[in-house]
């Protein structure tokens, strides 16, 4: 029988591996589902408006802000925004406005840490979003909706975006595990005492007992998420069904 009992750590005399993570979890998690929910929102609605707007400038510029975020590592991105917004931003408004550049905190000290996570999903979601609908959008009966005379919005919620987003939904998962078991560069860069940076001082001071615990933390979260993008499909997709 599995207790997940990993004793205690090597690094911290006298604390449980258990309650490491219990107290480093709440600041992951809030970084992981608000940098997912920005994910959804931005990744889907641009792939969407760019496959809409084909060949148009709007498609332009949404893809050409997908292929920054899905070249740009999360360090640079990082570091670039402590630069710019924590100290040249400081500098050139007198300290009247800037944004913090380490730290947590459930106010402008996720701004910064949040965006950078969130960056390279969302140029990987809009450019996967817009490849899918722009499939179906050379459907059958996506032309039969046009023909008849439904509205746009009709047409994009009921039979464009529903459809398309099966491809989106299987890619989401994984993100949202990565995102909410801890992001190592993001969490090390911003200075946020969460799971990735756990993993990180575990790594350096040799606590097995720690990395241990994080990577089977990781595995579990991983296999929900798709157990969860599994289930999903059956809503998504009427012609899916449980077996």
């Amino acid at each position: 029988m599995s207790h997940f009992d990993f004793g205690l750590s090597y690094q911290y005399q006298g604390r449980s591996v258990g309650s490491l993570l219990v107290n480093a979890w709440p600041y992951t998690a809030t970084l992981g589902v608000l940098a997912f929910s920005l994910i959804v929102v931005a990744g889907v609605g641009l792939g969407v408006i760019a496959a809409l707007r084909q060949n148009s400038r709007v498609d332009y510029v949404a893809m050409g802000f997908s292929t920054f975020g899905a070249s740009v590592p999360n360090f640079v991105v990082g570091m670039l925004f402590i630069i710019v917004f924590g100290v040249f931003m400081y500098k050139l408004t007198g300290g009247a406005y800037s944004l913090p550049v380490s730290g947590f905190g459930l106010d402008d000290h996720l701004i910064m840490p949040v965006v950078t996570l969130a960056l390279l999903p969302t140029a990987f979601i809009a450019r996967l979003t817009r490849a899918s609908t722009l499939d179906i959008l050379r459907q059958d009966y996506v032309r039969t909706a046009w023909a008849k005379g439904l509205t746009e919005r009709l047409v994009v919620l009921k039979h464009i975006l529903k459809n398309s987003l099966i491809p989106v939904v299987t890619a989401l998962g994984p993100t949202f595990a990565f995102l909410v078991t801890g992001s190592v560069i993001v969490e090390t860069v911003f200075v946020i005492p969460g799971i990735g940076s756990s993993f990180v001082t575990a790594v350096l001071s040799r606590d097995y007992p720690m990395i241990l615990a994080t990577t089977i933390l990781f595995s579990i979260v991983v296999a929900v998420a798709n157990l969860v993008v599994d289930v999903l499909y059956v809503f998504i997709d009427p012609r899916v069904r449980l077996t």
